[in-house]
């Protein structure tokens, strides 16, 4: 272990505790609070992966037990065709979910501690295409950011009446990134890590946080 850096070390400290094992363990949670999650799986009309509510709750119970950082797959977004039909199915299970996590993180006083960001890789075309669905489309995209004790209840930024392309107040990805840094308690403007060829690599370039926010 002493050949490893302080991140591997707290890494291995969490996989080999017994707070670890007593998180994933589901059944010590007050079922109340689990309905109000959503439990289970909530399969997709595609019947591609499974969608797993309980997740939402267990990201919780991860980093009461010292995780730091804690990723969530809800995919199933790639409406290519039939968008309407299967959103009406997958946004009320995904609002269920993050709205149960946010409530929660708040109650239990970590909404200072915990920041949430729920975001894909790049938004939906402003039109529907001939077979009912949205294509891919990096013009415009959203997140949405809660806790971390951050001034949330904010829109940041505005698009064209057709959600085609940015009006005011553009916010990079980076910026994000620089946020989520922030709140780590990194320094990310000033932190330069070596790629594997040892060369300088800045993690967000000149980007800064979310002025808004912070």
């Amino acid at each position: 272990m002493g050949q490893y850096d302080e991140s591997h070390q707290q890494a291995f400290n969490i996989l080999t505790s017994s707070k670890l094992a007593e998180a994933f363990d589901l059944e010590k949670e007050d079922p109340a609070l689990r309905d109000r999650y959503g439990r289970g799986r909530a399969k997709q009309i595609d019947d591609a992966s499974p969608m797993h509510m309980d997740q939402f709750v267990l990201a919780r119970r991860l980093v009461e037990a010292g995780a730091r950082c804690v990723t969530l797959g809800f995919g199933g977004w790639d409406y290519h065709d039939n968008a309407m039909r299967r959103a009406r199915r997958e946004f009320p299970k995904l609002d269920q979910g993050v709205s149960g996590l946010v409530q929660d993180l708040h109650d239990r006083g970590l909404d200072q501690d915990v920041t949430v960001v729920v975001w894909g890789e790049f938004g939906r075309t402003p039109k529907i295409n001939k077979i009912g669905g949205r294509d891919h489309w990096p013009a415009v995209s959203c997140a949405l950011l809660a806790g971390g004790g951050m001034r949330t209840g904010q829109v940041i930024g505005e698009t064209d009446g057709h959600a085609a392309e940015v009006k005011s107040r553009p916010v990079h990805f980076q910026e994000v990134f620089a946020t989520l840094y922030h709140n780590m308690g990194i320094s990310a403007d000033r932190l330069v890590l070596n790629d594997l060829s040892g060369r300088p690599q800045h993690l967000i370039g000149n980007h800064k946080p979310i002025r808004e926010i912070i």
